[in-house]
């Protein structure tokens, strides 16, 4: 399995050694080996909306913790100065994950100096590597591209290589778009079935033309593109973003590259971190709800705490989410699923209804087992089931988001058939081999940690795009029918560091 780095940045030491004992659950801690690790440890390099850090704690036998000690052990005070000397405006939250481990996460909202954070454990500081940061530790809405992309990726602890990257650019080891452009306008400007953006990004701008009646869904890449240009220099680079979820590249077809959200066998597109969890990493803090940080920290159950049911709620957008009901209706012991809504089967509403009221995503963790089933094309609430608490079947499937490649059956989760003729016989698998449920929701919630946060995002879109630049062969130049996508209005001073980032705009 893929590690991060971080994972294994630090044990802090404290020099008090005495341990904590928790009244709540009797579990002896020992502050001086909990583990922390995350981007928010190196602020001056890492820009993210809301960073965050992540605190396992260890037992006075060097185990790691499995059950909640108490919200109220873990405490952070991260402070700083604006450039007058003023307080800095940070936002934190703590959440604990309910599993013996917490995420401080903070959010700074102008540029900030004499930077420090403490993480607490009972009132005693950790030791940490180093707490203290000159600045400038930048929003994410300044605009201080580090010049040199390479560094930004050695910066942010970006992997060397990504399995679907190779597999999906294999496909296309050299692009003239000079002979494709208009090859592949012809082919997918079809306003009433496909909408897609051509992009390009030039000496750091970002331009683009979209075809199509539908086209909304700009907002989201044209966000990340803003997002990474403002935090480094990316290359040169041509491409066509397929604004629905439908993959548009068979491999019966002509071959021509796309960019897309989600891949399916017998397709070639070229598969990104889909529009959800992109834009839940850039807004995180913000303007989104769910995120990957708040669903592990936003659960109230451990796992021996949680209902022994499969819980499901979702759309009637595929017939195995109908064949689910009857599945549960003559199960009522092990599931708790409901459709919300009514489009494409409307005609079975009678049967299958009344469509039951929304249920937070939240609450979906008061349920030990989760099914993951598609919708139209892949369910992108994968990502988010992973990182939760819960044990999570997947149904097989087609269609494949960026991280498929790296997530395996009965590891990180249950397989079931795409029919779900063997739904019932897995959960009650399950239900006799709990210890084992256990491990597999484990291993899936350190996967989700270690490959599907925000640094992981804006890690494999600049990978993409560095690798993508490689290949091109004709001269990337701005058309003369596109427009810019402009930054945000928004003022910020650049510093110099000496690990690269840009001098003063």
């Amino acid at each position: 399995m893929r590690t991060n780095k971080y994972l294994f940045v630090l044990l802090v030491v404290i020099t008090n050694s005495n341990s904590i004992r928790c009244a709540e659950d009797s579990v002896s801690i020992d502050e001086s080996k909990t583990i922390v690790w995350g981007p928010g440890l190196d602020p001056e390099n890492i820009i993210l909306r809301a960073r965050y850090i992540f605190l396992q704690l260890v037992d006075e036998q060097g185990k790691n913790v499995t059950k909640s000690p108490g919200k109220s052990l873990v405490t952070a005070r991260i402070t700083g100065t604006t450039e007058q000397g003023d307080p800095c405006p940070i936002w934190t939250q703590i959440f604990d994950c309910k599993d013996g481990s917490f995420i401080v996460r903070y959010k700074i909202f102008n540029t900030c100096f004499n930077f420090r954070i403490l993480l607490l454990v009972k009132n005693r500081v950790l030791s940490l590597k180093r707490n203290d940061f000159k600045g400038p530790i930048h929003e994410e809405e300044c605009y201080c591209p580090n010049p040199l992309v390479h560094i930004w990726l050695e910066n942010n602890e970006c992997l060397p290589s990504h399995r679907q990257i190779s597999r999906d650019l294999a496909t296309f080891p050299s692009v003239d778009f000079d002979d494709l452009r208009n090859k592949i306008v012809d082919k997918f400007n079809k306003p009433n079935s496909i909408s897609v953006c051509h992009y390009v990004i030039k000496d750091n701008k970002i331009y683009r033309k979209c075809y199509g009646q539908h086209v909304g869904f700009k907002i989201f890449t044209d966000t990340i593109l803003l997002s990474l240009t403002r935090k480094t220099v990316l290359p040169d680079v041509e491409f066509f973003m397929n604004l629905g979820d439908w993959p548009l590249v068979s491999e019966k077809k002509d071959i021509l590259p796309i960019f897309s959200w989600c891949g399916s066998e017998g397709f070639k597109d070229i598969v990104l971190p889909t529009w959800d969890l992109t834009e839940s990493s850039i807004e995180a803090m913000g303007r989104v709800m769910l995120d990957m940080v708040s669903v592990q920290g936003n659960t109230n159950s451990s796992w021996n705490e949680k209902i022994p049911k499969m819980f499901w709620r979702g759309r009637d957008s595929r017939r195995e989410r109908l064949d689910l009901i009857d599945i549960a209706r003559n199960n009522p012991d092990l599931f708790n699923a409901s459709i919300t809504n009514f489009f494409f089967f409307r005609n079975e509403m009678a049967k299958y209804g009344p469509g039951e009221k929304h249920t937070s995503f939240f609450d979906f963790f008061e349920y030990k087992y989760q099914l993951n089933i598609d919708g139209t094309v892949a369910a992108y609430r994968f990502p988010y089931l992973l990182a939760g608490d819960c044990l999570v079947f997947k149904q097989n499937s087609k269609y494949y988001e960026f991280f498929y490649e790296d997530v395996e059956p009965f590891k990180h989760y249950v397989p079931v058939k795409s029919d779900l003729s063997d739904l019932v016989e897995k959960i009650k698998w399950a239900m006799e081999n709990d210890a084992e449920a256990f491990k597999i929701t484990k291993e899936a919630r350190l996967f989700a940690r270690n490959n599907l946060m925000p640094q992981n995002v804006f890690c494999y879109y600049v990978a993409l795009l560095y690798e993508w630049s490689k290949r091109l062969k004709s001269t990337v130049q701005v058309l003369p029918e596109m427009e810019q996508v402009f930054q945000p209005e928004h003022k910020c001073k650049c510093i110099t560091n000496e690990k690269g980032n840009k001098d003063e705009l």
